[in-house]
């Protein structure tokens, strides 16, 4: 089995797919027969995050083009230009981000994170919604077979797609082990490089409308004024798109003592960042998985999250859910677990069982068997 996989966001992006996509491809590699080979395919120019070492079952193709106008050659102008002519012949070929190349003849894999452009449209970029409802549509109808993150997304891809049950697969994502508790030695050097002197709300994620940071912001800062409440919010993540009304928010709050942006937080330092943390803190509108809260659940870190979309699955009891876009609950949830020191520990207790139910072997063996059912 020779199966192709586009590495792009992989080699592109720290996190959200690129992270998926990385972990997925790291567990599928050792559970490949001897026989068998993977092709990653990513454009030309500077790869941040594409490793240098690879096995020798896995050969690195580049293509001529730039992720840019490699979009706009496949999916904007649609010239019909297949992926082989670059990866050479290929039993399987897995577009692991929403989008399908033009392909030849091997069979197709495409993975959909969340339809959030379909189900919440009000919180993407106009352009990129408009793009996306064009030519994910497409994508789908040209694919041999879907994968989704979740049982959430693969409803949502039923409903929406009008595709059937045997047509989706969820294979889903992992928690690595170093997302574990540690001890407070473990964790100095990161208290120290980015400041903690104070304890913190944590959330994690690329700021944008659909993670619903206004709303935590705005809420955080009634919470901390009405129980006094000594904490600071900590948002790590780098900007992604209308994500001005967020510093509004924290201006009109007077909170900018008190909330802090750090940006975009290395891999290394998230386990003690987690750790370090009081609670962690996801009241998305919609999410396809929810990595950042299985990775906190995993390091022991007491949760809170919104009740939709794919969240429940992922948080099992292991964390408190509010209804999403609810701002009373959510200062009340505030209020409660951070006044309330039994609430945070029985979370966190339960926390590193729930998120052990989620590994990326497990993923990739849920994707390995894709592939062969796809060839059977």
């Amino acid at each position: 089995m020779n199966v192709t996989i586009d590495y792009t966001s992989a080699a592109l992006q720290g996190a959200g797919i690129g992270r998926y996509t990385r972990g997925l491809v790291d567990a599928l590699i050792p559970l490949l027969g001897a026989d068998d080979s993977v092709t990653l395919l990513f454009p030309r120019g500077k790869t941040l995050f594409a490793r240098r070492n690879w096995p020798d079952n896995v050969r690195i193709c580049r293509l001529p083009l730039s992720e840019r106008y490699q979009t706009i050659l496949w999916h904007r102008l649609r010239v019909p230009a297949p992926v082989e002519w670059w990866a050479g012949v290929t039993d399987i070929f897995h577009a692991p981000n929403f989008l399908l190349p033009p392909v030849r003849q091997a069979k197709t894999l495409l993975t959909i994170h969340d339809l959030a452009f379909l189900v919440r449209p009000e919180y993407a970029w106009p352009p990129l919604r408009r793009f996306l409802q064009q030519a994910v549509p497409r994508s789908v109808a040209r694919a041999d077979h879907i994968l989704a993150d979740s049982e959430a997304t693969k409803q949502d891809a039923m409903r929406l797609f009008g595709l059937a049950a045997e047509q989706v697969t969820v294979v889903g994502a992992g928690v690595e082990s170093r997302f574990r508790p540690m001890p407070t030695g473990a964790t100095a050097g990161t208290q120290q490089k980015y400041g903690l002197e104070w304890p913190f709300v944590l959330s994690v994620s690329t700021l944008e409308p659909r993670k619903n940071f206004v709303g935590l912001v705005r809420a955080f800062a009634r919470a901390r004024r009405e129980a006094n409440l000594p904490h600071h919010l900590i948002i790590a993540g780098s900007t992604g798109w209308l994500y001005e009304d967020i510093f509004r928010a924290v201006l009109d709050e007077n909170a900018g003592d008190f909330i802090h942006f750090p940006g975009f937080v290395p891999d290394a330092d998230l386990p003690a960042l987690y750790n370090l943390a009081d609670l962690f803190a996801f009241p998305s509108h919609y999410e396809g998985f929810g990595l950042p809260l299985l990775e906190a659940m995993a390091c022991g870190t007491p949760a809170l999250a919104s009740n939709v979309s794919s969240l429940p699955e992922i948080a099992g009891d292991a964390a408190y859910l509010i209804p999403a876009g609810d701002d009373e609950a959510l200062v009340s949830a505030l209020i409660h677990l951070l006044t309330n020191a039994e609430a945070r520990a029985a979370l966190s207790a339960l926390g590193p069982t729930q998120a052990s139910r989620f590994t990326w072997d497990a993923a990739a063996r849920r994707l390995l068997d894709a592939y062969q059912a796809l060839l059977r």
